[in-house]
């Protein structure tokens, strides 16, 4: 058999697959940055656009680069008429996710710059996939729930855009600087699975939307991007305070995993998550809704006293559900969500690795039978 330097490690923990210079987590510390800059200023001081050109281009930009940025997302926010008429097609019950997945898929058949492999092409074709796939969540949304769809708004920021297409309202200034704060958490976080499926799809050399289709598709799962749905159903299913306590100790006894909690990376207080606590914290005292805040608040102070000796802490999914759920947007289409604020993320490890491409190329170890006797079929 053959024999193996690099130790085995399930699910590639911990194993370095590419150097990048765009974001890092300190796990043990609970610290995220994305080019240097701590999670927690440019949640406080920056805006998608701002974030998304850090991300692709590795510096803040000075006020002429971002107007020219914002002005080409804005300018390439709408969808083609066919691909509304391909959306109202797509049954009602498919996941928002199932539907974002097959219309950036669509997208990319008739991408202007679908033959060109260069950077400058890239950058372009990151540009429309990011500013589309926006669009694309609040027409499927829409889509779904029998509503009219809404002409994307030009005088609006990136955040606000999305929320006036889900909604139907320009939001105010409070909620759509929230809405840009969840956008700036969700960009970017490491080697995590869609990011690297969208890479390893990328390093083949094939475009840019099936790399982006791939990252969709990993983050469509539960244990990735949709554990935020879990986490509100979850809540739900408590249902009051009281309840708290006996369910953890049930989910714990019967080892079920409490959604929400753990991560893969951080062995402490994910960063993002104390953010959106904060938030979610002023949106349930400025509606006067406590009770899915003060729930979740004691689901952690539960599960922490349980499981925090084990490095068991709330991950940013979280506290999104409970902000999700006080801006009375749909647990289906928290995921989709999540797509289009990593869009940045993805499209900006692509457009990283391509510069010094190697396909990946992992191997495997074999445990099963070796030269085996082949049996004529009449013979078995």
């Amino acid at each position: 058999m053959e024999e193996f330097q690099v130790p085995f490690s399930r699910g590639l923990e911990g194993v370095p697959v590419a150097i990048t210079a765009i974001s890092h987590i300190d796990g043990k510390q609970g610290n995220l940055i994305y080019r240097g800059f701590p999670i927690e200023v440019l949640a406080q001081f920056s805006t998608f656009e701002e974030t998304t050109y850090l991300l692709w281009f590795g510096d803040l930009p000075n006020k002429d680069e971002l107007e020219n940025f914002k002005r080409d997302l804005i300018e390439h926010r709408r969808i083609p008429d066919f691909m509304k008429e391909c959306i109202g097609n797509i049954p009602r019950d498919t996941h928002p996710m199932e539907a974002l997945r097959t219309c950036v898929s669509m997208l990319g058949c008739f991408d202007p710059d679908k033959h060109d492999t260069s950077r400058g092409a890239r950058i372009r074709k990151a540009v429309r996939i990011t500013a589309q796939m926006a669009t694309i969540v609040a027409y499927a949304h829409r889509t779904r729930k029998g509503l009219e769809l809404i002409d994307p708004n030009p005088n609006l920021s990136h955040a606000a855009n999305l929320l006036y297409m889900l909604t139907g309202e320009v939001p105010d200034a409070e909620t759509a600087r929230l809405m840009d704060v969840i956008l700036i958490l969700h960009a970017e976080h490491g080697m995590n699975a869609s990011t690297f499926a969208a890479m390893v799809i990328a390093s083949t050399l094939s475009d840019m939307h099936s790399a982006i289709v791939g990252g969709i598709g990993a983050l469509r799962g539960p244990l990735h991007g949709g554990a935020n749905e879990r986490v509100l159903e979850m809540i739900e299913e408590i249902g009051s305070v009281e309840n708290v306590e006996p369910y953890i100790k049930n989910a714990l006894a019967q080892r079920r995993r409490i959604m929400g909690f753990g991560h893969r990376v951080y062995k402490t207080y994910d960063p993002r998550a104390r953010i959106l606590k904060e938030y979610a914290r002023k949106l349930s005292q400025k509606s006067g809704q406590t009770k899915w805040f003060e729930i979740a608040e004691k689901i952690e102070e539960v599960v922490i006293r349980e499981l925090g000796a084990k490095g068991v802490f709330p991950n940013v999914d979280f506290y999104s559900a409970i902000v999700y759920k006080m801006l009375d947007l749909p647990k289906e289409i928290f995921t989709p969500l999540f797509a289009a604020a990593r869009v940045a993320g993805w499209t900006a490890h692509v457009l990283e690795y391509l510069q010094n491409n190697r396909i990946f190329r992992p191997t495997s170890i074999y445990n099963g039978p070796t030269e085996v006797e082949y049996i004529p079929l009449e013979e078995r």
